[in-house]
Order: structure tokens, then C-alpha cells, then sequence
């Protein structure tokens, strides 16, 4: 599974956001997932995530989170994708803040490629050279050309 293909292209990634919160994280993703798929509101999508982390904390551990949810009438999985100027609490299981959120959207019957999506993701964002190369790219072309290389690997 291709994580940039899943990105589509740098303009849904922003480099420099600056949510101060769990919620306003959530709710920043969810209106930058909203933007690639007219038929599903940012309210909705909202709404699936805060359910998605009633049932625990997507917060992965090691500053990265991965709100994600099925989403009914969604026909293809959209992605987007943010970095934090300061590091926000997430209640993740390590307790580290996080700095590095990754939101993923699956149409609600593609039970299978959601945990495939999730599993490359978590492999991707375990590795701390990704995500530091990650913290240190300045912008959202550079992030994107860093996820470009690991799906080349």
C-alpha cells in the first residue's frame, strides 16, 4: 500500500498546524479530509473520529496519531496528513504528546484494506528516522517526497 498515493499530493498535507488541543486536532483533520470528498461533510467525518476514539486513543505512541474511521457512503479511502508546531496531548498509551497526525477515511465496507492501511502506517510511523525526517521537513512538498521514498522501498 502506497502512503503518498493514499496523500494524492502535498496539498493534503499541512506543515504547520497549529491546533492546541485533542479536539481541535480532530477537527482540523477532519475538514482537510472533507475537502476530497464533496459528498461527506467535515461535520460527519468529525463525528466518525470523536466515535472512533471514544473506543481508545488512536494516539500510536512516539509523538504520531492516526484518527481514522469508516465512513458510510464513502467510496474510496482519502487520507490527509499534518505536522504540529507544538505538540499537542493526544492521551496517547506512551503519554508523549503528539506533533505528526495522520487521517485516514475507508468506505465502511472495505473492513480488509482499512487494517492494511493502518498496518503501513503504524510500520511507517514506529521507525523514528521517518518521523524525524518527517519533524524536520519544513514544508509540505518535503513530507510528501519523504513519504514518495518509503513507498519506493
Amino acid at each position: 500500500m502506497l502512503i503518498a498515493a493514499l496523500l494524492v499530493n502535498a496539498t493534503n498535507i499541512d506543515s504547520s498546524n497549529t491546533a492546541s488541543s485533542k479536539k481541535r486536532i480532530i477537527e482540523n483533520i477532519s475538514i482537510m479530509l472533507a475537502k476530497n470528498t464533496p459528498e461527506i461533510s467535515a461535520d460527519v467525518i468529525f463525528n466518525a473520529l470523536i466515535e472512533r476514539e471514544r473506543l481508545g486513543s488512536t494516539g500510536l505512541g512516539k509523538g504520531v496519531a492516526i484518527p481514522h474511521a469508516r465512513i458510510p457512503g464513502l467510496t474510496h479511502t482519502i487520507a490527509a496528513m499534518m505536522t504540529l508546531d507544538t505538540p499537542v496531548n493526544y492521551e496517547s498509551a506512551d503519554n508523549k504528546s503528539v506533533d505528526i497526525v495522520f487521517g485516514l477515511l475507508v468506505p465502511e465496507e472495505d473492513g480488509d484494506k482499512h487494517l492494511q492501511h493502518l498496518a503501513r502506517l503504524v510500520s511507517l510511523f514506529r521507525d523514528q528516522g521517518n518521523c524525524q525526517k518527517i519533524r524536520d521537513a519544513n514544508n509540505a512538498e518535503l513530507i510528501f517526497d519523504i513519504l514518495l521514498a518509503q513507498d519506493d522501498d
